[in-house]
C-alpha cells in the first residue's frame, strides 16, 4: 500500500518503512510524530484518487533527525569580457521522517 501525501505543496509517494526528507520544521524533535492529513492518492488493492484530497485518510510519520543538510549548490555568474564573476553557493536543510502507517 502506498499513499501520495501533500506537505506544503510539495508531493510525496510514500509506503510504510519510507524516509523521506521534508522541508525543514524547526518545531519538530527527534522522536516526535508527525501527520499528514492531506493524501492526494491511495494505492494498493483498490486505488482512490482525491478532489483535491482523499476523506478519512492520514499517514502517520516519525521525526528521525531534525536538521539534515542536502547537497550544495554552487553557483557561479560569468559576464565575457567584462571581468565580471560571482560564486554563491547554497545548501537547503530539511526534516528526515519515517512513515510508520498510512491510516484509511
Amino acid at each position: 500500500m502506498y499513499a501520495v501525501v501533500d506537505d506544503r505543496n510539495q508531493q510525496y509517494r510514500v509506503q510504510p518503512g519510507d524516509r523521506i526528507q521534508i522541508h525543514l520544521q524547526k518545531d519538530l524533535e527527534p522522536g516526535s510524530t508527525l501527520t499528514f492529513d492531506k493524501v492526494c492518492a491511495v494505492g494498493g488493492d483498490k486505488a482512490r484518487v482525491g478532489t483535491p484530497y482523499v476523506t478519512g485518510v492520514s499517514v502517520t510519520a516519525k521525526v528521525v533527525r531534525n536538521e539534515v543538510k542536502g547537497p550544495k549548490v554552487t553557483i557561479g555568474k560569468f559576464r565575457r569580457r567584462k571581468n565580471s564573476r560571482r560564486k554563491t553557493g547554497f545548501r537547503a536543510r530539511y526534516t528526515e521522517v519515517q512513515i510508520e502507517t498510512i491510516n484509511s
